[in-house]
């Protein structure tokens, strides 16, 4: 816990928080350092962003799903061998899991990593009562070290000068930034957010974009010595849940543009308790990989690619095949989607899936579900037995058609949402299928790698 840290936060969503973390990572980068990128919260996208500014991994850090233990663990590990961290906070500064408290909020991971804060406020028609909006940040809890704050959207040099004399004439902390208004390069995004990022749609050449805005406008000198004024925390013990017995397995991880919203740390997980993960590609390749044990579908975006992976009739038939063998698959969202006998876009189109799931998906105008979901197992599946809790999130803008009529179905979770009233049944398990529209976390449940190697080897 002694690595210099910073945490990029916002008085809401839509301030600038990505961009201008983009730009400081590239920006650090260039000065030769070695940076550690987070994103706080169950995002999958975003992530792909910080991944290419750092050339590291980034890593999600959630309070709800994964508890403060986990979370210290996880960015003492990946930041073991950084010169500095760089921590994207979610939403607002304060917004998390529950209106009231600050679960699953950037603060609270500001406060378990003792990270000082730098807070983008969208300064647009804002003069002296930026002054009044930091105050409200900075005491609204007493534990957190708001270190400064950063004016996006500013009108001119003038203009920013007057932001900064009005936090210093009552004693805020201090301005370290004003950004002017459209410096910054417009990121592309669609209904989830951001899209996911590659070198098409994050160049070198952007990149150095928002390096160079950051070095104009923000002040380096100050930010680097905030995030080297943190104290060095004692050693945090790092677990894992190696140690499983038994043959080794091979997973087959569908991995390509349409299916690759995974969070690291399960697949890591999946590694560290013995198992093989073989990454193939549905849009891609003509078959699955040999001797596979399991089939592994996480989500992304199979409609954006749907006539595509229609067209891929040996890829359809040979993961059709592998169900109709029962042999064991587990799907998140987008890969659900792909187990379906298919999926009706927008425009009224309809495109064949495997049809392992007897029935289809349909795309709506509008966002079926977000939110957080503690989900609990209705019979023996992927991560235990029946009763087996754990937690996880869900963001689609797709639906079931329609519910399967045959009793050889069931559904594979019962999930309360963290904003409804009573409990619901969701997903789809029969025998070794388990599909669901929820992503889990594995840290949410200690051993759930191990369970889930048992499942694929038919142990469970």
């Amino acid at each position: 816990m002694s690595c210099p840290r910073l945490v990029i936060a916002g008085t809401s969503s839509g301030v600038g928080k990505t961009s201008l973390t983009l730009g400081l990572t590239a920006a650090l980068r260039r000065r030769g350092l070695n940076v550690q990128t987070f994103k706080v919260g169950p995002d999958f996208l975003d992530p792909t962003w910080l991944s290419l500014a750092s050339g590291r991994p980034c890593i999600n850090l959630d309070g709800w799903m994964c508890g403060p233990d986990y979370v210290q663990e996880r960015f003492a590990k990946a930041s073991a061998d950084a010169d500095i961290a760089i921590i994207e906070g979610v939403m607002g500064l304060f917004d998390g899991a529950d209106p009231a408290s600050a679960q699953g909020s950037t603060a609270e991971i500001a406060r378990w990593l003792d990270a000082p804060v730098l807070l983008v406020v969208n300064a647009h028609g804002m003069a002296r009562s930026l002054a009044a909006l930091v105050k409200g940040y900075a005491e609204f809890d007493p534990e957190l070290h708001l270190a400064g704050a950063i004016a996006n959207r500013c009108g001119s040099a003038r203009h920013a000068d007057w932001l900064g004399d009005a936090l210093a004439a009552v004693g805020l902390p201090p301005l370290a930034g004003a950004v002017m208004r459209d410096s910054l390069p417009t990121l592309p995004s669609r209904h989830l957010g951001l899209v996911t990022a590659d070198r098409q749609n994050l160049t070198t050449e952007a990149l150095n974009s928002l390096a160079d805005a950051v070095e104009r406008q923000l002040d380096m000198p100050r930010i680097l010595g905030l995030a080297e004024k943190v104290p060095s925390g004692p050693a945090i013990p790092v677990s894992s849940d190696s140690g499983n017995q038994g043959r080794p397995i091979r997973i087959g991880l569908a991995f390509d543009e349409a299916f690759h919203f995974y969070y690291p740390d399960n697949l890591q997980a999946l590694e560290e308790a013995g198992a093989t993960l073989v990454r193939f590609s549905p849009l891609h390749d003509n078959t699955l990989p040999a001797d596979l044990d399991a089939l592994f579908l996480g989500g992304g975006y199979p409609e954006e690619h749907a006539a595509t992976l229609e067209a891929n009739h040996a890829m359809r038939q040979a993961v059709a095949a592998f169900a109709v063998a029962n042999r064991p698959i587990y799907a998140e969202c987008g890969g659900l989607m792909y187990l379906s006998e298919g999926i009706e876009l927008r425009d009224g189109s309809r495109h064949a899936m495997t049809g392992a799931l007897p029935f289809a998906t349909r795309m709506l105008a509008t966002r079926k579900r977000l939110g957080y979901a503690e989900v609990r197992q209705l019979a023996d599946g992927p991560f235990g037995a029946a009763g087996t809790c754990l937690r996880g999130h869900e963001f689609h803008y797709s639906e079931a058609i329609a519910e399967p009529a045959t009793p050889d179905w069931q559904s594979a979770w019962q999930v309360s949402y963290r904003r409804a009233g009573k409990p619901v049944a969701e997903g789809y398990q029969r025998s070794r299928l388990f599909a669901s529209y929820v992503h889990v976390h594995f840290a949410s449940r200690p051993g759930a790698a191990r369970a889930f190697i048992a499942f694929c080897r038919g142990e469970s």
